[in-house]
């Protein structure tokens, strides 16, 4: 959870509902993991449930409204939130049930218009102006997908209307949880200009403090600061945060944007320096991460192995070899990465796996090898992807880990 959500206003605005040139429209999904666990347990809804991995050495994935009001949010211990939220209900998550609402978000979403940039699996931007001769308005088309989304997948979601992608995401984070604001394109200054300065893009602790320094408290602030001053205080960034108090933002919406990386890590429950312990994770890990991969229809080049010790020091570790999507040649390279380590009974707090460097799986030349059979490994994991998809995630997994690490889910990044 950003700052601005933390320090974000309460109370219903209503800047009117002229939509005239407000074409970018924000979704986002209302704690979703949260949500769409609390779809298997309707009891629970109204109450404080946090997301986060069994035991309490991780950290929480989200929670409830009803528990953020107690203290707990995101990136926090498991450990603290108990601590502060004992009434609270902790559910362990289920990333597939998340992947699979994700995908069928997203493909609403296209339904309504080809320009759609997602950000994560539960927010994206849209442009709807192709869609307004078919849909009607802006604001018409913000409901029908509100609806739907409640409809078809039983999850709410807020939604921001304005005529800039900075505004429309403003707006959906105002509008939370389950509403719609719409910022008209004549009212831009009116909302943001009251805000705190935490709230423009590119603002953290450290700018924060920087423009806090100079006595600017908000975007009003900035706005009546000559950019030439933030630039000698800030460098470039001063002068996008002074187009941003304005409410210039000429970024367009880009459909389906290549993600960067994809990855996985788990936090153990106790340290561990046990060898046999650590390799099954990390086989767990690159299982996930090269099934999450062949989903989304992409290989990867660059695997990273992250490891964080006991003193809570962490190093990461990478090499660079042909595109991938198979779990046991990324798992190849992340034990050859530890193994290069030389590690003798250093007790380990949390593991990663992430692959990067990432390009469609059509567009990845077949690495050919001689005498290699017609069918192999790829055909073998494709067909276990099935296999999962027809009777869930546990239903096949690597032989390493029967004996090694329970299939607790890893936390994602």
């Amino acid at each position: 959870m950003s700052r601005s959500q933390v320090r974000r206003q309460t109370g219903k605005l209503d800047f009117g509902s002229n939509d005239a040139g407000c074409n970018i429209l924000h979704i986002d999904m209302d704690a979703f993991y949260a949500a769409v666990e609390l779809r298997d347990y309707p009891e629970l809804k109204g109450t404080p449930v946090v997301i986060a991995a069994q035991g309490n050495r991780g950290v929480v994935l989200t929670a409830t409204y009803e528990a953020r009001a107690l203290g707990v949010h995101s990136a926090m211990p498991i450990s603290r939130a108990r601590r502060i939220a004992p009434e609270a209900t902790f559910l362990t998550p289920h990333h597939e049930k998340y992947s699979e609402v994700s995908r069928n978000v997203m493909a609403l979403f296209e339904s309504i218009t080809p320009l759609v940039e997602p950000l994560s699996l539960d927010e994206a931007f849209l442009d709807v102006s192709g869609a307004i001769r078919r849909l009607s308005n802006p604001l018409t088309i913000a409901e029908l997908i509100r609806a739907r989304v409640a409809d078809e997948q039983g999850i709410t979601c807020s939604v921001g209307v304005a005529s800039t992608k900075f505004v429309a995401k403003l707006a959906s984070t105002r509008a939370k949880p389950d509403g719609l604001l719409l910022i008209p394109a004549d009212r831009v200054i009116d909302f943001l200009h009251p805000l705190p300065i935490s709230a423009l893009w590119g603002v953290g602790e450290k700018t924060e403090e920087a423009l806090m320094r100079l006595g600017l408290q908000s975007v009003a602030d900035i706005a009546n600061t000559p950019a030439g001053t933030l630039t000698r205080a800030l460098g470039q960034s001063g002068a996008h945060l002074h187009e941003l108090s304005w409410g210039r933002d000429p970024r367009s919406v880009v459909p389906h944007e290549v993600e960067k990386s994809v990855s996985n890590e788990h936090t153990f429950s106790q340290d561990v320096d046990d060898p046999a312990v650590i390799r099954a994770e990390l086989t767990a890990l690159s299982d996930k991460v090269a099934a999450r991969l062949r989903r989304a229809g992409y290989k990867g080049k660059t695997v990273t192995l992250k490891l964080r010790f006991a003193d809570f020091t962490t190093i990461t570790r990478s090499k660079t070899g042909a595109h991938t999507d198979l779990a046991h040649e990324i798992y190849a390279t992340v034990w050859k990465l530890y193994e290069s380590l030389g590690l003798q009974r250093v007790r380990i707090r949390l593991v990663g796996v992430k692959v990067d460097g990432l390009i469609g799986t059509h567009e990845a030349p077949d690495q050919l090898l001689f005498g290699e059979p017609e069918h192999g490994r790829r055909d073998a994991e494709l067909a276990i992807d099935t296999l999962r998809d027809k009777f869930g995630p546990d239903a096949v997994r690597p032989g390493r880990t029967v004996n090694g690490v329970p299939a607790t889910p890893p936390e994602e990044l």
